[in-house]
């Protein structure tokens, strides 16, 4: 069984300039392009998720109109919370990027369990629109990676992850990033 980690579309916003930006025009476009070429290739039993945030939400929609599937939101998968205020969450973000995991503050370690703990309770094909740092969360445990950041999902880049039985397997990364991480 497949579970495709779908990283969200091109904000039409910056991480430091809105709390829950949607997407942009572009974003609005990747997302369809995203659910045309996974439509295709879905089941009829496959179940969508979205993180709370707009712009996960957004790339979410296409696909679930597509197939006539609910988005089921599920609060596990939201991008990770800044301690900072909103203006320094771009600063915030690079500088944690190249530490470790085991260097965070409880409240990122907690989120990163949070995120995992939803991802093996993931029993039936599931598409889940996320963000960067979730894929990446995900990616790191499955390879076991110690650095935060082990890899650059791009906007609606497809990761896929497979279960068998109580096993995840990383099986492809999604395209590399081309763009800034908003």
């Amino acid at each position: 069984m497949h579970i495709y980690l779908v990283r969200h579309g091109e904000a039409a916003a910056s991480w430091q300039e809105s709390e829950d930006p949607g997407l942009s025009a572009l974003g609005l476009e990747q997302a369809q392009r995203c659910a045309d070429q996974l439509a295709a290739s879905l089941g009829s039993d496959i179940q969508l998720v979205s993180s709370p945030r707009l712009r996960a939400w957004e790339t979410a929609l296409p696909l679930g109109e597509t197939l006539s599937v609910p988005v089921i939101v599920e609060e596990a998968f939201r991008e990770i919370e800044a301690p900072v205020p909103l203006a320094e969450r771009q600063k915030w973000l690079h500088e944690i990027a190249t530490q470790r995991w085991e260097q965070q503050h409880e409240s990122v370690q907690a989120w990163r369990r949070q995120v995992l703990y939803a991802l093996r309770s993931i029993y039936q094909p599931t598409v889940v629109f996320c963000h960067f740092m979730v894929i990446n969360a995900i990616v790191g445990e499955l390879t076991q990676a110690e650095k935060i950041v082990c890899c650059m999902p791009d906007n609606t880049s497809v990761t896929v992850v497979r279960r068998q039985r109580n096993e995840l397997e990383l099986i492809e990364l999604g395209d590399e990033l081309k763009t800034v991480v908003n």
